[in-house]
């Protein structure tokens, strides 16, 4: 009877513990790129990016002529003048560094732009994405673009496309 009992008991541990979180998968690559505002946000942060390249390029340039006149004159030039000479480049080249880290670095203004653009993009769709996962009772929602360690995933548990439904897209 204990025998029984115990069986019984087992059973109906392993049968409450097998049912199957649910999960789906979305990519988050595929949204973006369906959603206007952040493709006119790339748009926008490309023409911006291309104008501070210039403003570096043309700081590059003069630097490059600087450094030109300062090779073909340095037989000719005294010690203060070919100091004060190499000074000056040395403080193009710092400044141009300077611009490059403003614009480019890692907390530069284009960081700080993208940055600010995508937050409310990312919050609506977390939001999207945490209103589907509650009301169809999903336990987990990966991401297929940044999953690298997934080989396969069937396209039944992508909710991408429903993603952008709720989002009016």
């Amino acid at each position: 009877m204990k025998k029984n009992l115990l069986l019984i008991g087992l059973l109906l541990a392993l049968t409450t513990g097998s049912y199957a979180q649910k999960y789906a998968m979305i990519d988050m690559e595929y949204i973006l790129k369906k959603i206007p505002a952040y493709e006119n946000m790339n748009k926008e942060l490309e023409l911006v990016s291309q104008q501070w390249q210039n403003e570096i390029d043309s700081l590059v340039k003069e630097a490059g002529e600087m450094y030109k006149n300062y090779q073909a004159a340095i037989d000719t030039l005294k010690g203060d003048e070919k100091i004060k000479r190499e000074n000056e480049i040395v403080a193009k080249e710092k400044e141009i560094q300077q611009l490059r880290d403003k614009y480019f670095g890692p907390q530069g203004e284009l960081f700080k732009r993208r940055e600010a653009y995508m937050k409310p993009i990312q919050d609506d769709i977390y939001n999207a994405i945490k209103d589907i996962s509650f009301s169809a009772g999903y336990k987990a929602v990966i991401d297929r673009a940044s999953a690298t360690s997934i080989i396969f995933a069937s396209p039944d548990i992508d909710i991408s496309d429903q993603v952008l439904v709720k989002l009016g897209y």
